[in-house]
């Protein structure tokens, strides 16, 4: 028989299930004041966003008529913000999510999201009160390490290959040494150099490419020194098509899911 009340008021635990408590909220003398333990489904604002069970947790979006126009300070704000909030989750602490978190409209999070698995998003991701999205161009903007009052900001280089890249210096020798993992990581007909001649010419030359070195040759007397660059294309996944007909990154013609889409 359900049982109806105007207001229910727990002192200490609220516990709905099984009848234990988890090992956090303990018991007796030690047992944690005002925790709870529910063994769900729970749900959480408008009922119909939710035909079925997808979480254990499901929070929708404000249907409760009686909610003002303001917000309740506390670690978890389900969509009591305002009449019908656009908002789905505003977590004002720290979200520890262990499986999978699936958010239909929007969450904030003023600290730290912890997943175990998995966290997608259907709309863009923010950081930083809205300084940084995802969507962006990939950069960093920290405080500038020699200039104070100052800021530095570097964005990714971007470019129609899928390329990965090593640079250095060579000095008294010839051989460039590539990284072992190389020889299955990139396709190997696909490696570029570029040198750069240090103190005097050199007329440098590549003799030939194997899986783990690139092999230099000079016609002059003095030892090889120089800079170098060497680009190759990764091996792990299809060649990017840069081009390609279409209205939205959902025509593209190669494996979306092996891209993070900027739209």
């Amino acid at each position: 028989m359900a049982l109806s009340q105007d207001d229910i008021i727990v002192s200490h635990q609220l516990i709905v299930g099984e009848g234990y408590p988890t090992p956090i909220l303990k018991l007796g003398p030690e047992k944690v004041r005002g925790g709870a333990s529910i063994e769900g489904p729970i749900v959480m604002g408008s009922p119909d966003q939710w035909p079925y069970q997808t979480a254990a947790t499901m929070v929708g979006p404000d249907s409760n008529i009686d909610t003002g126009p303001f917000a309740i300070p506390g670690a978890l704000s389900a969509c009591g913000l305002y009449n019908h909030s656009p908002y789905s989750m505003h977590v004002f602490g720290d979200a520890a999510v262990h499986n999978y978190l699936d958010v239909n409209l929007d969450i904030t999070v003023g600290e730290t999201i912890r997943a175990g698995k998995l966290i997608e998003s259907q709309g863009d991701v923010t950081a930083y009160c809205g300084a940084h999205k995802l969507s962006q161009k990939k950069n960093f903007d920290i405080p500038h390490p020699t200039r104070e009052g100052w800021r530095l900001r570097h964005t990714c280089t971007e470019a129609p290959y899928n390329d990965v890249y090593i640079r250095g210096e060579l000095k008294n020798e010839s051989e460039i040494k590539l990284p072992e993992y190389w020889c299955r990581f990139v396709h190997l007909k696909s490696i570029t150099v570029h040198i750069t001649p240090i103190g005097a010419y050199q007329n440098i030359i590549v003799k030939r490419i194997t899986t783990d070195k690139i092999v230099l040759d000079s016609n002059t007397m003095i030892p090889i020194h120089c800079f170098y660059q060497v680009f190759a294309t990764r091996a792990d996944g299809e060649d990017l098509i840069p081009e390609y007909p279409g209205y939205s990154p959902n025509d593209y013609p190669g494996n979306n899911a092996e891209y993070s889409i900027n739209k």
